[in-house]
């Protein structure tokens, strides 16, 4: 007993030492990929907060000095000055660099994390020195994840005030909605979800692949493919509302629009006939009411919810794919 009381502290003394030495050597070995994030996330923030601040004030201004704050604008209000192109760049900027982060993220852990460093051979070095392959994979995994989340929950944040203060601005531009791709996914728990997707699937293509370029390539295709599979189920995550109006008012929700069209009077759904809009035309077709199945705004967390959880569940995939590689290739214990 006194024998394995006094091994214990030496046994946790040596593994410190080689945690932090993975952990300063993972670090130095991608700092180019970490100064790119904190320059991304530093750039991304910082066209955010210049919008949230004065640059949605000199927008505002710009807009209601050209007699368009009122209830009733003009014609040239549907073009925007200089003020309101700034405003609109800047928040472009900020979305459009958070919109990327995937692809950015699949590319990086396929070819360098990975796919670099199995083609080259240092991740077998690694391995020689006292670095088990699953703690080199986990380190691979968590270093990363956790420098994704911390950015991208701050840029979220940021996203969620500017939505949030600046809602009169985006109301009369009307160039924004809720359920726009470059706002959903920016303003809720999906933007931070689809980066470790990516990341997850990148290390999974990188140890799959063991080559930088090709793991590069494969990893970008397959963060785009889930992305595009998740933009077109996205509406069909959730049940639809269904609004239904007389034939001379055209349903309207400011929501999601999953499907519209017409109703006969036996309550078949039709398609808008080619007269829509003339004389007698809904009479001429049998149609007695329009439709629209959307999803109004109340559904924006439920959506979000669901579609973060499937992201998640890829990740998790992913990651226990990646150390069931591992172990295979290694033959170690994972």
């Amino acid at each position: 007993m006194t024998a394995m009381t006094e091994r214990a502290p030496a046994t946790t003394a040596r593994r410190s030492p080689q945690s932090r030495g993975l952990l300063l050597a993972m670090l130095r070995l991608h700092r180019t990929a970490l100064y790119f994030w904190l320059g991304l996330v530093a750039v991304a923030g910082g066209a955010l907060l210049w919008a949230i601040g004065p640059g949605a004030d000199a927008a505002w201004a710009e807009y209601t000095d050209l007699g368009c704050g009122g209830p009733r604008p003009n014609l040239g209000c549907d073009s925007p000055g200089p003020a309101n192109v700034r405003y609109q760049t800047a928040v472009a900027v900020g979305t459009g660099l958070l919109g990327l982060l995937p692809l950015l993220t699949g590319a990086w852990a396929g070819g360098a994390l990975i796919g670099r460093e199995l083609e080259s051979g240092t991740a077998r070095l690694a391995w020689t020195q006292s670095v088990s392959p699953a703690r080199w994979l986990a380190a691979k995994l968590a270093v990363p994840a956790l420098l994704l989340l911390a950015g991208t929950f701050t840029l979220t944040l940021l996203h969620r005030v500017l939505w949030s203060s600046n809602r009169s601005l985006i109301g009369a531009m009307g160039w924004r909605a809720w359920h726009d791709d470059g706002v959903f996914e920016v303003n809720g728990t999906i933007a931070a979800a689809q980066a470790l997707a990516a990341l997850a699937v990148g290390v999974l293509v990188g140890l799959l692949v063991r080559r930088t370029l090709p793991a590069l390539g494969v990893a970008v295709l397959a963060v785009f493919s889930l992305s595009s599979l998740l933009d077109d189920l996205r509406p069909h995550l959730w049940p639809v509302e269904t609004v239904v109006t007389a034939p001379d008012t055209t349903p309207g929700s400011g929501g999601m629009i999953v499907e519209d069209g017409a109703l006969t009077a036996t309550g078949a759904r039709v398609t808008y006939p080619a007269c829509t809009g003339e004389p007698a035309c809904d009479a001429e077709h049998g149609i007695t009411h329009y439709y629209a199945d959307h999803h109004p705004a109340s559904h924006f967390w439920p959506l979000q919810l669901v579609e973060t959880g499937i992201l998640l569940a890829v990740a998790a995939l992913a990651t226990g794919i990646a150390f069931a590689v591992l172990r295979r290739r290694t033959g170690t214990a994972v």
